[in-house]
Order: structure tokens, then C-alpha cells, then sequence
């Protein structure tokens, strides 16, 4: 699927995801991906149950497409776009519609240990590494998916045909890494305030709480503030300063990180809220976003991170 940036994560355009016959090897990531140890097993559990809910509610409903993504009847969707939506449905923000950067989230996990929730790749296309088919595991050997035009949202066993097999590539468990802690910490509190507050303030040139009006800084102000930090200022070139510089490989959910409009510059151009596991929080002009690191622009202006925490 190719990569390229998004107006919206429920308008964006996908690339092609259909199902064929090949193998590609695991993929290894480093970096800042940490199994969140403090969710207990049943709480994966039930929120798994929740996602294979809301995918088979759509079978018979939502068909298959290639190029709109939408949220509404009739629902349209690639095989990515369906896992995301139905995550996304349940509280969970993969942050992408692509499947080669869900394969870098989470964990690995080997084929014969497979749990509900876990997202299956496959590799089809003789050429390229990355994966051109995800699904979810549901538990009995099967996974839910939007397979292709024909057939839409189905379940298969993954003994069922030869494509299964012959085109695995590997599966990422997202849950809990993609969940809140249990307790919450003061980071999973400013993410999950960013994410409640993503359709209810107006991003702008003036920052107005009242009005719940921002720019990208009084946004990002703004949640500290309501969570005990005291940032004390809506100045880029001064948060910037804030804190304690961290690493990439090191980043922890509440993080800030500092991106340049130009590659090599040292001058801060925008802010976003790391959110754990590779994703990002950008409020900006069009409103609050969410995105992972692995999409290029991100990757390739990347500046620093602050810990203010």
C-alpha cells in the first residue's frame, strides 16, 4: 500500500489490498515499542471481544474499496482501513490505514501463539517487502478481514487454502501495548485527553479555553495544564526549551516532539503529543490528528523530543 500523508484519518485515499501468493521475512523493529505489563490478561480479553463484535456487525454491510474510506453507510473499506476502523470503533487508535506500518506496532508474536486481536500480515505481490494483506486473529484458528471485491468481510481459517500459508508473513499483538495502563498514568491522562477533545475544539490563530479555541501550542498548553504541568507558554520556540531531551528509541506516551518544516534546520515548525507505541498526536490548521512515525514526512523532519513529565 503506498505511503503518503492524509488530510483526515476518515477521508484518505488507499492504495490497493487484494489477496494472491508469496513470502517475505519477518521484520525486526526497534525502538520505543514497550509491552504495557500493567493490563491484566482479561482486560485484553474483553477489549478483543469488543473488536471481533464490531467486525463481524459489518459482514453483510460493508464492502470493499480501494480508494475511499468512510464512516458512515455504506461502509467502504481496504483490508487495513477495516482493522482500523473497527479498532478505532473501541477505543483503540492504530493511527494508520497502512498495512506496513501496523506491522511495526505492538509485538511480535509466533504463529501458533496467536490470541484474539492480534493483526496477521500477509505478502502476495512478487515485488516490494512490504505486507499487502492484514487481518485480525479471532481466536479457533481464523482471522476476520475485507479479503477482496468479490468476497468482502469474511472469516477464514488459516488452514483453509494455500494462500494463508503460503503468503503468511508474521502478526503484531497491539494489545495491551496500545492500551492505557492499569492505573492510568499521567501520560496515558494527556493522551486520553487529546483524543476526547479531537472533535470538540476548533484549532485556529487565537487560543480562547472558554470557546475551547487553540493554535497547535495552546493546544498542547492547554492539555498539560489540565493535567498539572505547568508548560507556561504557547511559544514553539520556548517549549521546545522545556524539559529534558530524550531519544527516539526512548519516548514515553506524553512526550513532546518537535518537527522543522525544513529537513536539517534546527528551528522548531510544529509539536505533537507522543501517544506510546509509534503514535503521534498533531494538532495543527486541521484540527487534531493522529499519525504514526513512520510516515515520511514525520520520520524525515523529526527534530527532538522534550520530557515535561
Amino acid at each position: 500500500m503506498k505511503k503518503h500523508l492524509a488530510i483526515t484519518t476518515l477521508a484518505v485515499t488507499l492504495g490497493l489490498s487484494t489477496i494472491g501468493g508469496a513470502v517475505i521475512n519477518e521484520t525486526k523493529v526497534s525502538a520505543a515499542t514497550t509491552v504495557n505489563t500493567q493490563n491484566n490478561q482479561s482486560l485484553v480479553e474483553a477489549k478483543a471481544n469488543q473488536l471481533i463484535q464490531t467486525g463481524k456487525s459489518l459482514i453483510g454491510k460493508a464492502t470493499y474499496s480501494n480508494s475511499v474510506y468512510k464512516s458512515t453507510y455504506p461502509y467502504k473499506f481496504s483490508c487495513a482501513s477495516f482493522i482500523m476502523y473497527i479498532f478505532e470503533k473501541n477505543g483503540v487508535d492504530l493511527a494508520t490505514y497502512n498495512e506496513d506500518y501496523m506491522m511495526k506496532q505492538g509485538t511480535y508474536v509466533v504463529r501458533n501463539q496467536l490470541q484474539k486481536g492480534d493483526l496477521v500480515f500477509f505478502k502476495s505481490k512478487k515485488t516490494g517487502t512490504d505486507p499487502d494483506h492484514v487481518g485480525m486473529y479471532i481466536g479457533n484458528n481464523k482471522i476476520i478481514h475485507m479479503a477482496d471485491p468479490k468476497q468482502n468481510i469474511i472469516i477464514s481459517d488459516l488452514n483453509s487454502k494455500p494462500y494463508y500459508k503460503d503468503n503468511y508473513v508474521t502478526a503484531r499483538r497491539v494489545l495491551p501495548t496500545l492500551l492505557p495502563s492499569n492505573p492510568a498514568t499521567k501520560g496515558d491522562n494527556i493522551v486520553k485527553l487529546s483524543y476526547d477533545l479531537m472533535n470538540k475544539v476548533t484549532m485556529g490563530s487565537v487560543n480562547d479555553e472558554k470557546s475551547m479555541k487553540f493554535t497547535s501550542t495552546g493546544f498542547v498548553n492547554y492539555i498539560y495544564k489540565k493535567n498539572g504541568i505547568n508548560l507556561g507558554t504557547t511559544n514553539l520556540k520556548e517549549q521546545i526549551k522545556l524539559g529534558k531531551t530524550v531519544t527516539r528509541g526512548n519516548l514515553k506516551k506524553g512526550d513532546l516532539i518537535f518537527f522543522n518544516s525544513v529537513k536539517g534546520s534546527s528551528t522548531p515548525s510544529s509539536v505533537a503529543i507522543y501517544a506510546g507505541d509509534y503514535r503521534i498526536i498533531v494538532p495543527n490548521s486541521n484540527g487534531i490528528t493522529t499519525r504514526v512515525l513512520f510516515v515520511d514526512y514525520y520520520d524525515q523532519h523529526y527534530l527532538t523530543a522534550k520530557r515535561v513529565l
